[in-house]
């Protein structure tokens, strides 16, 4: 009965719910016959709960839930099976030949790719070089500007002005001359990078040299003089760490940092041994004195003369020197001390592009700028220094310093004589358009390039292995640089130097005594002389004389003959009375 009445009610409860799908033109769900078999007990469990459910439920409810679960179920599967057609056919479409070899010839492009990007990469040049440095190039004067073709004039016919005197020099106006001021520096021909020797263990193999500059063998020393782009010289400063700090010639840190930070014009003096007087610059634009660094090295005795005499007070400053005390110097001989500011002054400001060297006991008159215009940038040079006003051999200036006592003469003649052997020759106009081999070192002008740097490390080893002299040795060090580079130097004469500097004199001439006047008697007339000449004494005589000789220009004939005759008469009585 059981059997019967599920059977009655299945095929009732499906006629019903197909006849119900007909009837709301919905087509029919087709569904597998059921597979004989023995049914599990889960199912028996299902069926139950499936009768259970139609008994308290009605049957259109019924029908809509078995429809609902029917459509879910179709759906899901629907689902599933069109995923799995796709991936297949995906998988098929993968697998195809073309396919294949589609990837295949993808695959064999993209490691061509990478091949020739990693040759590539191996093969690629370099990348350009950096464009050349610029340089200085030089300028010249617009078209009628009053220094264009400026000439100097025939020296004044003054015979009884024999000694050295200044010229006119054309200057530019200080505007003019700022606004002139390179902004590139100038060509280094020969040599590009230039650094310099450090040796804090020294030993000394040969004669010269000191524990400040080095003791360089003869052969570092003929190796300095083969210019190369890269080069590593002595230039003092060769033990410590860095030039002016424990090295001999020390200066105090807080000066050394004032010094580093000085990067456009440095005008620099020393005054060692009290021996000169301080002199301030005059003529200098507001500018200058804003812009350039006015530096003056003196040592503890200076610097006790300068206080004492009430100069120095705690701003370390006497008018624009800005003044600097060096301590430990290096050598006993104050000349020679001052040798290492004045040929140094690049490892001292390492920044600075100019420097002006002016000697303790010259005055400055003209604007720093209008300096640098005239004799370097005019001049498209980078090192000028004026000629001796009198002699233009080496030879003949040492045998002027033995002569004069500059120095022990035995020392003199072995430094001419170890010259004359390297080829130093007297000079002639065959060193044209070399116009001297002796300079006026009281003042230097130079731009600071490694060819000019090298001039004054070389000229400054010289100094110390030789004689402190610098006059001496300048033409040795210049014609052998000259030998291996076009590099020339600009020798001005010494009368132009003479128009922006003023000789004066050391301090110990200064304050000796005035020696008495000439025309002070110093002992009384003889008076035989009165008895002679009963009408006139000697005075009235020495009168006659000076104004004699003022209206000698002016006087002609008789009259003239007649004083002359008593000028004659006169000299003949004192000679008589000697």
């Amino acid at each position: 009965m059981t059997t019967g009445s599920l059977g009655l009610r299945s095929s009732g409860s499906y006629g019903s719910l197909q006849q119900q799908l007909f009837q709301n033109n919905s087509s029919p769900i087709q569904t597998t016959p059921p597979i004989p078999r023995k049914p599990p007990k889960l199912f028996k469990e299902k069926e139950g709960l499936f009768l259970w459910i139609c008994k308290f439920a009605p049957r259109k409810n019924v029908g809509m839930l078995l429809l609902c679960v029917v459509s879910a179920a179709a759906f899901l599967w629907v689902l599933y099976v069109g995923k799995g057609e796709d991936a297949a056919e995906q998988s098929n479409r993968m697998f195809a030949p073309e396919t294949v070899h589609k990837y295949i010839f993808r695959g064999i492009e993209s490691i061509k790719k990478t091949n020739v990007g990693r040759s590539a990469s191996t093969i690629q040049p370099p990348p350009p070089p950096p464009p050349p440095p610029v340089y200085f190039q030089g300028y010249t004067l617009p078209p009628g500007n009053p220094c264009e073709g400026f000439m100097l004039p025939p020296p004044p016919a003054d015979k009884k002005r024999t000694g050295p005197r200044p010229c006119p020099v054309c200057y530019l106006p200080v505007e003019q001359a700022i606004a002139l001021m390179p902004e590139a520096p100038s060509f280094s021909p020969g040599v590009s990078n230039l650094t310099y020797i450090h040796e804090e263990n020294q030993s000394k193999t040969e004669f010269g040299g000191s524990d400040f500059g080095g003791y360089p063998s003869l052969v570092q020393r003929n190796d300095s003089y083969d210019i190369r782009e890269s080069m590593s010289v002595h230039c003092g400063f060769v033990r410590g760490i860095r030039p002016g700090h424990q090295t001999g010639f020390d200066i105090d840190d807080s000066d050394l940092l004032e010094m580093e930070s000085c990067q456009g014009v440095v005008v620099a003096s020393a005054i060692f041994g009290a021996f000169d007087l301080i002199r301030q610059p005059k003529n200098t634009s507001e500018y200058a004195k804003k812009n350039v660094c006015f530096y003056m090295f003196v040592d503890e005795e200076t610097e006790a003369f300068l206080r004492n005499s009430s100069e120095l007070n705690s701003s370390m400053r006497i008018g624009l020197w800005r003044i600097v005390v060096v301590h430990n110097l290096p050598y006993d001989d104050p000349r020679r001390n001052g040798k290492v500011p004045k040929l140094l002054l690049h490892r001292l400001f390492p920044n600075a592009r100019y420097s002006l060297w002016v000697d303790g006991k010259l005055e400055l008159v003209v604007d720093p700028y209008q300096i640098l215009e005239r004799f370097l940038w005019r001049k498209s040079a980078s090192f000028a220094i004026s000629r001796h006003y009198k002699r233009f051999d080496v030879f003949v200036e040492a045998e002027a310093n033995k002569v004069a006592a500059k120095f022990d003469n035995a020392s003199i003649e072995f430094q001419v004589e170890f010259y004359k052997n390297e080829g130093l020759t007297p000079y002639t106009r065959a060193k044209l358009p070399i116009t001297s081999d002796v300079p006026e070192g009281c003042v230097i002008i130079r731009e600071h390039v490694p060819i000019s740097n090298l001039f004054t490390c070389l000229w400054f080893n010289e100094v110390d292995r030789f004689t402190p002299r610098d006059q001496i040795s300048f033409a040795i060090v210049r014609d052998k640089i000259m030998s291996k580079t076009n590099w020339t130097v600009n020798m001005f004469l010494d009368c132009e130097r003479r128009n922006f500097v003023i000789q004066g004199y050391h301090r110990d001439i200064l304050e000796r005594p005035t020696p008495p006047h000439a025309s002070i008697i110093v002992h009384p007339p003889p008076p035989v002389i009165l008895e002679a000449r009963q009408t006139s004494p000697i005075v009235s005589t020495s009168t006659v004389i000076s104004t004699t000789i003022k209206k000698i220009p002016t006087k002609r004939g008789r009259e003239r003959k007649s004083k002359r005759h008593r000028k004659v008469i006169a000299g003949n009585k004192d000679h008589n009375f000697i």
